[in-house]
């Protein structure tokens, strides 16, 4: 177990992690793989997220698997099988330093993609959709931010919002499952990821309820302005420069 002040920062930063995700549906890794891997190791962190994630937003599948469009969901989840185990491998190969500075910049990358709103307006194609999810499941494998990738790709189409939503948390929960087989077999769920992670899990499963209940009581604009301060400051405070 890592000592008190680590693990008092990591179980902060999964309840703030689960308060964005509950209330927006995103940021949850932007927010807690940088913070985390500033006080753990940067191959903790990610397997720490999918375990957590994974555990507290499965009740929102079975309404996901009867709204999605699942044929699309499919070909992204078939592009992310190829993609995790690159990312895991990176994840692995790696050097810490390099991971966190790597991690770090990717979420401000994700960051600068989601805040610009930028959308993609075409119509799904397989093509693209194996593209898509193979670059989410890379990104997925290596520091759980595959998100931002299949929000752009699916927001912007001529797609009901409801369906849409529906995409989504099937396919976080299809990559979820996938990033927890790689990291299995990698080696990366070990025993103290799996004690880590249900100290964790009523943390962040609070954060996720208390977001969730604020959606439709705050302004939408200004918590999603809050949650991307969040997701700067995270990125900063994570920066190898801090020692």
């Amino acid at each position: 177990m890592p000592p008190a002040m680590p693990l008092l920062a990591t179980l902060l930063a999964a309840a703030l992690a689960g308060l964005a995700r509950g209330f927006s549906g995103f940021g949850s890794a932007l927010i807690f793989v940088p913070l985390a891997s500033a006080v753990l190791e940067p191959k903790l962190a990610a397997p720490l997220l999918v375990l957590v994630d994974n555990a507290t937003a499965f009740p929102l599948v079975p309404a996901a698997w009867r709204g999605a469009a699942r044929r699309e969901v499919a070909w992204l989840t078939a592009g992310a099988l190829v993609g995790a185990p690159l990312g895991a491998w990176l994840l692995l190969r790696l050097d810490p330093v390099a991971l966190r500075w790597g991690m770090c910049a990717l979420a401000v990358g994700m960051l600068v993609l989601l805040a610009s709103g930028w959308r993609y307006h075409g119509r799904p194609a397989w093509p693209l959709s194996l593209a898509v999810g193979a670059g989410s499941g890379v990104f997925a494998g290596l520091a759980q931010m595959g998100g931002p990738p299949a929000v752009a790709y699916w927001l912007g189409g001529a797609i009901p919002a409801a369906k849409v939503r529906a995409n989504i948390v099937l396919f976080f929960a299809t990559s979820g499952v996938i990033s927890m087989i790689v990291y299995l077999f990698a080696g990366l769920l070990t025993g103290e990821a799996l004690v880590l992670a249900a100290l964790m899990a009523p943390g962040y499963a609070l954060g996720l309820w208390c977001g969730s209940g604020m959606f439709g009581r705050a302004s939408e604009v200004l918590f999603r302005r809050t949650c991307f301060g969040l997701i700067a400051l995270a990125a900063v405070i994570g920066l190898p420069l801090w020692g």
